[in-house]
Order: structure tokens, then C-alpha cells, then sequence
């Protein structure tokens, strides 16, 4: 019950960020060319929308496996070496999570320590540029989550989205729907 509220959150915290960028960038198209007038804080607010869109939504990515991977040479590996390769993944991702955490943190620190207002809005930079240590924190969060599931066996790997199976899935439905048309079509031919 838990497990899917926080992802209903997150999936509507996710399409309130797209929906806001979509309809201020949508206001501003609208703006500039039928009023030859624009929203002059629109740009810096879009590209904000989209980082926390990004960055926030890595986390979500790496939660459902909707990321794109690699990993036809790890799952041709027998269960212990997948798993040993599954593990390196996951510290080599948390030491990248870490790292950028790290520099984000430094930088938020010092937009704090000195003042800086976004360009075009009269807020602190440092109050948006937040999701620098939201976003890596959420990732560190569920690559850890991620790692003690291969750990206890209640997962393989990084799950992530196979294309080449989902494209065969989608031809081999295509080919079954022309079928029941070219089967069905024949019979209707009969009964005439």
C-alpha cells in the first residue's frame, strides 16, 4: 500500500513537471507570435522545470527499470557471475551518484553562500538548483534499494528496458493481427 502511493506520487509529482513545461513553453509560443510579446522568465523556468524533470526522474527510471542498457553479455553470464557484475554495476553507480552528490552539494553550498538570484525571477539560484542533491540522493536511494535486492536474490539485475524483445513482441502481434484479418476474410469469401 505503501510502495504504491509513494509511486503514485512520484508519477504525479512527474507529470505535473511535464504538463507545467509543456504548457508554459505552450504560452510562450503563443505569447511571441500571436501578441509579439513574450513571458520574459519563461526560458530559465522551462530549463529548470526540465532538470528536475531529469534529475527526478532518474530515480523513477532506475525504480521501474525504464532505463536503456546493455546487458546482453551479463545475461549470457552463469547466475553467480551475473550477479558479481550486477553488484559492480551498482557501486560503480553509487560511486558516480556519490561523486556528483558530492559536487552538487559544494555548488548549492556556495550559490547559498553568496547570494545569487536566478536571472530572471528575484529567487535564490540555490532554492531550484536543489534537485542537483534530490535527484542524486533519490538515485543513491535506489541503487542501494536495487543492491540489496541482487543481494538477496529478489532480483537479477538492473531490469532494464529490452528493446529487441518488445520490438519482436509488437512484430509478432503484428503478424498474428494480419493473420486473423487474411483468415478471417477467407471465411467471409466461403460464406459468399
Amino acid at each position: 500500500m505503501e510502495r504504491n502511493m509513494v509511486t503514485k506520487l512520484e508519477e504525479g509529482f512527474l507529470s505535473l513537471l511535464l504538463v507545467s513545461m509543456t504548457l508554459l513553453v505552450f504560452a510562450e509560443v503563443v505569447m511571441r507570435f500571436g501578441f509579439n510579446a513574450g513571458i520574459h522568465w519563461a526560458q530559465e523556468v522551462t530549463l529548470l522545470l526540465a532538470a528536475w524533470f531529469v534529475l527526478f526522474g532518474a530515480s523513477y527510471g532506475v525504480k521501474v527499470g525504464a532505463h536503456i542498457g546493455v546487458d546482453v553479455f551479463v545475461k549470457m553470464l552463469p547466475g553467480k557471475a551475473h550477479r558479481g557484475f550486477t553488484l559492480l554495476a551498482v557501486g560503480l553507480s553509487l560511486l558516480y551518484s556519490g561523486l556528483f552528490l558530492y559536487g552538487s552539494w559544494i555548488y548549492i553550498s556556495k550559490m547559498k553562500m553568496i547570494g545569487i538570484e536566478l536571472e530572471d525571477l528575484p529567487v535564490p539560484k540555490w532554492i531550484p538548483m536543489s534537485i542537483l542533491v534530490i535527484g542524486f540522493v533519490l538515485l543513491i536511494a535506489r541503487f542501494l534499494q536495487l543492491g540489496w535486492k541482487v543481494m538477496r536474490g529478489e532480483a537479477e539485475g538492473f531490469h532494464f528496458a529490452d528493446e529487441a524483445k518488445e520490438s519482436m513482441e509488437i512484430a509478432e502481434e503484428l503478424q498474428q493481427a494480419v493473420a486473423d484479418r487474411t483468415q478471417t476474410a477467407e471465411t467471409q469469401e466461403v460464406k459468399s
